[in-house]
C-alpha cells in the first residue's frame, strides 16, 4: 500500500511537472514577442531617420541596400497602433497568395534596396482592370492613397501597389488592406477599429 501511495505522489508530481513545462512553453513566445516588438517600437519611435521631404525621397537613391528607412514621418509613432499593424499584416501575409516578400513587414522599418526598387514600379502601366483596382485602393485607403503625402512612402507603396496588382493579380480591396496596415505616418488620431 505504501509503495503504491508514492508512486501516486510520483505520478501526480510528474504529470504536474509536464503540465507546467508544456504551459511555459505555450506563453513564453507570446511574451518574448510582446517585450521584443516593444523594444523595436521605442528605438524606431525615438530613433527615426525618415522625413517626407523631396530631399529625403532622392537621399534613397543613394543609400546601401541594406540602409534602413525607420521611424515615422509625419507625427510620432504609437504604441497602439503599431502593435495593430504589425499583428495585421502579419496575419495578412498568413494567407495564402498574400505572402509576398516584398510586402514589408513593418512599415517604419524598410530596407533602402527594397524601397529603390518598389519606387521603381511606381511608373509601371497598369491594364483598365488593373487600374479600377488601383482607383478602388485610392478612394477606399484611410489616407485616400499610399500615405498621406507625395513623400517617399507615396512611391514605395504606389509602386509596390502596382507589382501586387499587375505580378500577384491583387484586387483594389487587398491594396486598400495592405495601405491601410503600412500607414507610416504615424499618430492615432485617425485610427479606428473597421
Amino acid at each position: 500500500m505504501k509503495n503504491r501511495t508514492q508512486f501516486v505522489i510520483v505520478g501526480l508530481f510528474l504529470i504536474l511537472g509536464l503540465f507546467l513545462l508544456f504551459f511555459q512553453k505555450i506563453n513564453t513566445p507570446q511574451i518574448s514577442t510582446y517585450q521584443t516588438l516593444y523594444e523595436k517600437f521605442n528605438y524606431l519611435s525615438q530613433n527615426g531617420n525618415s522625413s517626407c521631404s523631396p530631399v529625403f525621397k532622392e537621399s534613397i537613391s543613394s543609400m546601401p541596400s541594406n540602409a534602413r528607412l525607420q521611424g515615422s514621418c509625419c507625427s510620432p509613432m504609437s504604441w497602439h497602433h503599431y502593435r495593430e499593424q504589425i499583428e495585421g499584416l502579419e496575419k495578412f501575409k498568413s494567407i495564402a497568395g498574400q505572402n509576398i516578400d516584398k510586402i514589408p513587414d513593418d512599415p517604419y522599418d524598410i530596407e533602402a534596396g527594397l524601397a529603390r526598387e518598389l519606387m521603381g514600379y511606381y511608373d509601371m502601366k497598369l491594364t483598365s482592370d488593373e487600374q479600377k483596382a488601383y482607383d478602388y485602393a485610392m478612394q477606399n485607403s484611410h489616407e485616400k492613397g499610399p500615405c498621406c503625402c507625395k513623400c517617399w512612402r507615396w512611391y514605395v507603396y504606389g509602386g509596390l501597389a502596382k507589382s501586387l496588382i499587375k505580378n500577384y493579380g491583387f484586387t483594389g480591396k487587398q491594396i486598400t488592406q495592405v495601405w491601410n496596415l503600412s500607414d507610416g505616418c504615424g499618430g492615432d488620431e485617425e485610427h479606428n477599429h473597421t
